[in-house]
């Protein structure tokens, strides 16, 4: 499923968040979304889910505008946050169901959507665990399990990662990869970090508010003539030490 971005600008009052910005994302591919802290990259996400309403631009899923058939185009997208919308004191179980519930999926399906993703996540033996008794990584994994119960074409993941420690990191970027690739998601990871961005992965720059680099990421390193996406980043956004790219 394609997502596409056209002209989109976001105010908060006076101060310009996302400044003209267009995109297209490549549909059933591990995109990522790249900048540092303050680039804009959760207004975005903000937008791509309608917790902002557009100010300027449109959004189009599939060629449909997401202003025109929010409805519609909203159950075909599963979403993880950067912050946890969990309840702690409920169960994985409980916590799934109500999510279900809220897109008219019985306890039944929901425990049927649910057991394979748990299994393949390494949760299948957590179901009736608390939230709140689960590490970071595992929660994390619960709410991508969530984001994925009622079957959507585009899962978004705003910092999914952020928090958490190296090994619990790497592990869900590779479980996210894997669920690209077997169910053909199209998914937008967000991340500050350049190590969970691979060498095949089409790669957008945003910083200040602007798309400053869209390509596979190998292509950003020899367009910028950089060994690493790291030293490319640190030259496009014009963060780098004078000598380092050659």
């Amino acid at each position: 499923m394609s997502i596409e971005a056209q002209n989109i600008s976001f105010r908060y009052g006076h101060r310009l968040a996302l400044d003209n910005i267009s995109f297209r994302l490549e549909p059933g591919c591990f995109n990522a979304l790249l900048g540092p802290n303050g680039a804009g990259k959760s207004t975005l996400y903000a937008l791509l889910t309608r917790l902002f309403a557009l100010q300027q631009g449109e959004i189009r899923i599939d060629g449909l505008a997401l202003r025109q058939q929010p409805r519609a185009l909203m159950q075909r997208i599963g979403v993880v946050f950067q912050h946890s919308t969990l309840d702690q004191d409920l169960s994985v179980l409980q916590n799934l169901e109500y999510h279900g519930a809220l897109h008219g999926l019985s306890t039944r399906q929901v425990r049927t959507a649910a057991a394979p993703l748990l299994e393949r996540l390494q949760l299948g033996d957590r179901l009736h665990d608390s939230i709140r008794s689960l590490n970071g990584g595992h929660r994390r994994r619960v709410e991508i399990v969530r984001a994925l119960l009622h079957e959507p074409s585009v899962l978004l993941l705003d910092e999914a990662s952020v928090g958490l420690d190296t090994a619990s990191r790497q592990a869900i970027n590779r479980h996210v990869r894997e669920l690209c690739a077997g169910k053909n998601l199209t998914v937008l990871w967000a991340t500050h970090l350049i190590e969970e961005i691979e060498q095949d992965d089409p790669v957008l720059i945003l910083h200040k508010g602007q798309i400053l680099a869209d390509n596979i990421a190998s292509a950003i390193c020899s367009e910028h003539h950089c060994p690493s996406l790291a030293k490319a980043f640190e030259r496009i956004t014009g963060l780098e030490e004078p000598t380092a790219c050659h």
